[in-house]
This record gives structure tokens, sequence and C-alpha cells, in this order.
């Protein structure tokens, strides 16, 4: 590759970054039906047609936004699982719980990595009521939903999977809200029992709420 054909790269993919941050922050506060692609475009420095080469669509921006992070984010949940679980389970819902919030509640202290924006957007996807957003999460999250499942079932091999299920989908909807809420995040800055900054502290009280969910008698 010659020296022109490298610079032209290296700029395309500083632009598609570009792209990508500004859509993160205007998908975070305005959600899907209320970003733009010209306000993205704008608030990048590129055009229009800069947007629509690299992504499509807004639909293709959004999943763009959302595979840059939760991709990554759920590498490292099955990297922590699998280092956890053998094939004959043996780790507790508590520990199994950690593996999963860890490294989002990292990822909600790290700018480079979402920050808090990331936070946001995730908790507005989870809540969207917008039919793009709603069949594009499923796909995000197939694999970590199957070694979760597997892992679960073994820790709690008395729960009938119908339990299984709804509490594996209770405890998801607690995470997003507790990590990702813009309003719980508010709550907590006003709140003189909390410190948003006490990642530990906020773990570790997550995991306790959920752990005793998670192997509540069965209905």
């Amino acid at each position: 590759m010659g020296t022109r054909s490298r610079a032209v790269s290296v700029d395309a993919a500083a632009t598609r970054e570009r792209i990508l941050d500004a859509a993160e922050g205007s998908f975070a506060a305005r959600g899907f039906g209320g970003a733009s692609l010209r306000a993205i475009t704008a608030g990048a420095g590129v055009n229009l047609a800069a947007a629509n080469y690299h992504f499509g669509s807004k639909a293709g921006l959004l999943e763009a936004v959302l595979r840059r992070r939760i991709e990554p984010l759920n590498a490292e949940r099955l990297r922590r699982l699998a280092a956890l679980v053998g094939p004959r389970g043996g780790a507790t819902v508590a520990e199994i719980l950690r593996t999963f919030i860890d490294p989002l509640l990292a990822r909600g202290r790290e700018r480079s990595l979402g920050g808090a924006t990331f936070l946001r957007l995730l908790g507005r996807c989870y809540a969207e009521p917008d039919a793009t957003v709603r069949a594009l999460m499923p796909g995000l999250h197939q694999e970590v939903k199957l070694r979760y499942g597997e892992a679960f079932a073994l820790a709690l091999p008395a729960l009938a999977p119908e339990d299984l299920f709804w509490r594996m989908h209770f405890a998801l909807g607690t995470v997003a809200y507790a990590m990702a809420s813009t309003d719980a995040l508010r709550l907590l800055e006003n709140c003189p029992y909390c410190d948003p900054g006490d990642v530990e502290g906020t773990a570790r009280r997550l995991v306790a709420f959920l752990a005793a969910g998670m192997q509540a008698p069965q209905a």
C-alpha cells in the first residue's frame, strides 16, 4: 500500500470514529427517533454523504455504535465467566453476577470505552419503544444470554426453566436501570447515602440484591 493509500485509509477510519462518537452522544441524549443524521454529521464535522458511505442508514449507524461498545463488553463478560465456571459448575450466583456487572461498571467510568454516555445509551435502548431498536438489541446479546443461562442453570439446578428465564429477565432490567438510566444517575447524585463514584460499593449492593432474587424460593 502506497503512502497516499495509507493516508486515505487513516482519514477514513478517523472520519468513521468521529461519526460514531457524535452518534453515540446524540442517540444517548435523544433516542433513535429523536436523533437526526444531519445533526450527527454536523457534530462530527462531516457531510451527510460520509455517514451514508460508512453506515448506509441511521439504523446501520446505531448498530455500529452499539457493536463498537457491546461486542468488547460481552467478550470480557464471557472471558470472565469461562474462567469462573467449569463444565460441572461450582460457581455461586453472586460470582456469576459479578462477571456480568463488573465489566459494565468499569466501562461506565472509562471515557475511552463510552463512559456515562454509553450507559445512558444502553438504558435508552432497553426502554426504547422504537421497532428498529427492539429488533436490533436481541441479536447483540445472544451468546451472552446462552452462556449465562447455562451458568445460572448449573448454580440453580432446582429452579424450573421458566422461572430461570424470568429471573434473568428481571435481573437484566434491574442492571439496565441501575447502571444506565439517566433518572437513576440523577437521583444518585442527590442521595446522601449513595456515592455514584463508588463502583465497588455499587457492584456489591447490586449483586447482593440480584443474588437474593435469583435464589428466592419458587413461586
